[in-house]
């Protein structure tokens, strides 16, 4: 039985289609990191959101920049859009998150879901933060729970609860369109590893069966694209029938213990992210630095032997 949320989505879906009241979306491609930022407006309005942005960083010198975030705010300022949402589809252990930069630079609350009280926990005792760390969610201005609505501009808006990659994924629905995070990716390539702390396999199994309830015309944006065996180019757009249909890990007729099954067979042979240990520690802190000690820097722990 379809849950009250995801039907009164599935209506807003449909309204949204049928009156045009769709948002217009713009996309930047990172290659380093093959992420998706997306910036989704109302055309008739011109108020807009970001989702998932990307800080640029160096590793190896130990050096952010922010080029990439950059150019989303050259579109933004051109397009004369005015930004009320950055939105974070969960705590990314693959990239850092541009959105103090983007917030100094466009305005707009930094959002996540309200689970992200659950992964700042787990991540406390990972890298021993200090007492001074909050663990309440309060450096994010807004935390969304399941079903909560919201808008961009006149175009309604509600957040998902996603879990299973992380416990705090959301997925934001705006009109037509789904932006998914790292819930699903591209049908030829499958779906999000569940072994990182407070992943799941199951959960992400059920997670994802509730997007798909969605009507099969809502527009998917993804966060990452890896360029699928076969295929030559990045892709970041589908559909929710093209997910049922053919999801290479989850299409319609995969059991669920039949996902499980593939899955944590399949993290089993994943190496780490090599950016996870600076992403998360900055992630978890809405993209912003640990604070800085005597000498005025700003430091980021490397746990030994530990993940």
């Amino acid at each position: 039985m379809t849950d009250p949320i995801i039907a009164e989505t599935i209506q807003q879906v449909e309204a949204a289609r049928a009156s045009g009241q769709v948002p217009m979306v713009k996309t930047f491609f990172d290659g380093p990191t093959f992420t998706a930022t997306h910036v989704v407006w109302d055309p008739a309005t011109k108020r807009a959101a970001i989702v998932d942005s990307v800080l640029d960083f160096d590793q190896a010198s130990g050096r952010t920049h922010t080029g990439s975030a950059e150019a989303v705010v050259a579109f933004v300022k051109s397009e004369g859009l005015s930004v009320d949402w950055i939105l974070e589809t969960h705590a990314h252990a693959d990239h850092l998150s541009a959105a103090p930069f983007l917030k100094a630079q466009l305005g707009g609350q930094v959002v996540i879901g309200a689970d992200i009280t659950t992964v700042q926990r787990t991540f406390a005792g990972v890298f021993n933060e200090p007492a001074s760390f909050a663990q309440d969610g309060s450096q994010f201005d807004k935390l969304m729970a399941d079903g909560e609505t919201f808008a961009v501009g006149t175009i309604p808006a509600v957040a998902l609860h996603v879990p299973g990659h992380t416990p705090a994924c959301l997925a934001f629905v705006i009109g037509d369109a789904v932006f998914v995070g790292d819930t699903l990716f591209m049908p030829d390539y499958g779906t999000a590893r569940c072994d990182f702390p407070g992943g799941d396999a199951r959960t992400l199994y059920r997670s994802i069966r509730r997007l798909m309830e969605l009507p099969g015309e809502t527009r998917v944006f993804l966060c990452h694209d890896y360029q699928a065996e076969g295929r030559n180019t990045y892709v970041w757009e589908t559909t929710i029938a093209a997910e049922r249909e053919g999801n290479i890990q989850v299409h319609e007729g995969v059991s669920e213990d039949e996902f499980v099954a593939m899955r944590e067979a399949r993290d089993a042979t994943l190496a780490m992210p090599k950016l996870i240990l600076p992403s998360v520690q900055v992630n978890i802190r809405a993209g912003h630095f640990p604070e800085p000690e005597a000498n005025g820097v700003s430091y980021l722990k490397l746990p030994l032997n530990l993940l």
